[in-house]
């Protein structure tokens, strides 16, 4: 087996009280509520049925992706800033609504954030990103454990499209996307995996 036999998996962090009234949520280091503990052990239900080869689990060094790399039942090999959440600078804590009162047609994916980082930033944090994956993906499967907006970041990168389009993805709170390859090409092979009964709203 070789590259393109390997998976890069992306697992996104359950529900915190930010997630599910929708503010955003960067280096805030927020627990997991009771919603989401339950989400990230319904992750590992969707991974067990992957059966990933010897996966190599990073997760961002954020309290609510450990602990739900944690529950999903993942054993983290290396904790990594790479895998942080986009850095929201000035709008940390807000809403989108809440933003566009002043700039009304802001989208992270247009504008990014002052104080924080540039869309050309985290598009380069995500090519850095799929290069790990790749790095290792020779051998293994690799495991992501992060983020809603970086993790789609990394997904919009994967299938080498431009940062804006990474708005066409989501990523509920606890589920899971796979990256892979057919033919070759780098493909989505998977979005929004869970176990989670009712899971169509975001959170």
């Amino acid at each position: 087996m070789g590259l393109h036999n390997h998976r890069l998996v992306l697992l996104r962090h359950g529900q915190t009280e930010w997630s599910k009234s929708g503010q955003h949520t960067s280096r805030t280091d927020l627990e997991l509520t009771d919603t989401g503990r339950v989400q990230a052990e319904l992750a590992g239900r969707v991974l067990r049925e992957l059966n990933l080869t010897d996966p190599l689990v990073v997760s961002s060094p954020r309290i609510r992706a450990l602990t739900t790399a944690k529950l999903a039942g993942l054993a983290v090999d290396e904790v990594s800033p790479l895998l942080a959440e986009w850095d929201y600078g000035a709008y940390e804590g807000l809403t989108t609504p809440q933003i566009q009162e002043s700039v009304p047609d802001w989208l992270v994916w247009t504008h990014g954030c002052p104080g924080g980082e540039s869309v050309a930033q985290v598009s380069a944090r995500a090519d850095e990103a799929v290069t790990f994956a790749l790095e290792h993906m020779d051998s293994r499967d690799v495991v992501f454990v992060g983020h809603s907006h970086f993790s789609r970041s990394v997904i919009t990168r994967w299938v080498e499209l431009p940062l804006v389009e990474g708005s066409r993805f989501w990523m509920l709170a606890g589920s899971l996307a796979v990256c892979g390859f057919e033919h070759g090409v780098r493909q989505l092979a998977a979005l929004g995996l869970t176990a989670q009964p009712q899971a169509i709203k975001p959170g």
